[in-house]
C-alpha cells in the first residue's frame, strides 16, 4: 500500500513539472508571436543602417585628388611668360592649402592626398626653375638681336639654333612632368583600391571572429529566460519503485 502511494506521488510530481514546462513554452511562443524581440530589432536596425550608408556612398561623388597636380602642370606647360608661370604656381599653392584641409576631413584617403600635395610642391619648384629658364632665353634673344645688328650673321645663326634647342628640351621636360603626374595619379588610384579591399577583408575577418551583436543578444535573452524559470527537479526515472515494506 505504501509503495503505491509513493509511486502515485512521483507520477503526480512529474505531471506537474511537465505541465509547468508546457506553460513556459507556451508563454515563450506567445512573446515571440507578439512582436520582434531584442536581437531581431538590433539586426533590422543594423541592416537599415548599412543600406543607408551604401546608398549614400553610391550617390556621393568620389573626390578626384589627382586632378589638381595634372592641371597645375598643364598650366605650367602652357605658360610662355613669367606672369603666366607665376599664375600656375599660385594655382598650385592654393591647391596645396585645399588638400591639406581635405587631409584632415578625409583620413581614409590621406596617402592619396599627400601624394597629390607632393606633386604640387614639385610643381611650385619647377615653376621657379622655368622662370629662370625664361630669363636666360630672353637674354639669349637679346644677344641674337645684337649680333644681327652688328652684321655677325654666323654667330647670330648659331645663337638662334642653341636657343631653339634649349626651348625644345624645356618643352620635352615639361611634357614629362605632366606624364609623371598622370602615372602617379593612376598608381595612387590603384593603391587606394587595394587598401580599401584590404580594409573590407579585415572587417569581415573581425566580424567572423568576434561574436556579433545578434548572437550576444540571443545569448542574453536565453540567459534571462533561464533565470526567470523556477528551479524544478526532473521527473524520476520510470520503472523505479520505492518499497517501504522491505
Amino acid at each position: 500500500m505504501g509503495s503505491m502511494q509513493v509511486n502515485s506521488a512521483v507520477s503526480t510530481g512529474a505531471s506537474s513539472w511537465q505541465s509547468r514546462q508546457s506553460q513556459s513554452a507556451a508563454q515563450a511562443a506567445e512573446k515571440k508571436d507578439a512582436g520582434p524581440d531584442l536581437y531581431e530589432m538590433m539586426r533590422d536596425a543594423r541592416e537599415k543602417a548599412e543600406a543607408t550608408r551604401e546608398k549614400f556612398n553610391a550617390i556621393k561623388p568620389k573626390p578626384r585628388y589627382g586632378d589638381a597636380p595634372m592641371e597645375a602642370y598643364s598650366r605650367l606647360a602652357r605658360a610662355k611668360r613669367p606672369s603666366e608661370v607665376n599664375a600656375a604656381a599660385g594655382y598650385a599653392r592654393r591647391q596645396i592649402a585645399r588638400l591639406k584641409a581635405a587631409k584632415q576631413t578625409d583620413p581614409d584617403n590621406a596617402k592619396r592626398i599627400q601624394a597629390a600635395i607632393n606633386q604640387l610642391q614639385k610643381a611650385v619648384q619647377r615653376a621657379g626653375k622655368k622662370n629662370r629658364e625664361l630669363d636666360r632665353e630672353k637674354l639669349a634673344q637679346d644677344r641674337q638681336k645684337k649680333l644681327i645688328q652688328e652684321k655677325r650673321t654666323r654667330e647670330a645663326r648659331r645663337q638662334k639654333q642653341e636657343l631653339l634647342r634649349k626651348q625644345a628640351m624645356r618643352r620635352i621636360r615639361e611634357s614629362g612632368y605632366l606624364r609623371e603626374a598622370e602615372v602617379d595619379n593612376r598608381m595612387q588610384s590603384h593603391i587606394a583600391a587595394v587598401d580599401m579591399e584590404l580594409r573590407e577583408q579585415a572587417q569581415k575577418l573581425a566580424s567572423s571572429i568576434q561574436p556579433s551583436m545578434e548572437s550576444v543578444a540571443q545569448q542574453y535573452a536565453a540567459d534571462s529566460a533561464a533565470m526567470a524559470l523556477p528551479e524544478e527537479l526532473p521527473p524520476a526515472a520510470t520503472g523505479g519503485e520505492i518499497n517501504l515494506q522491505a
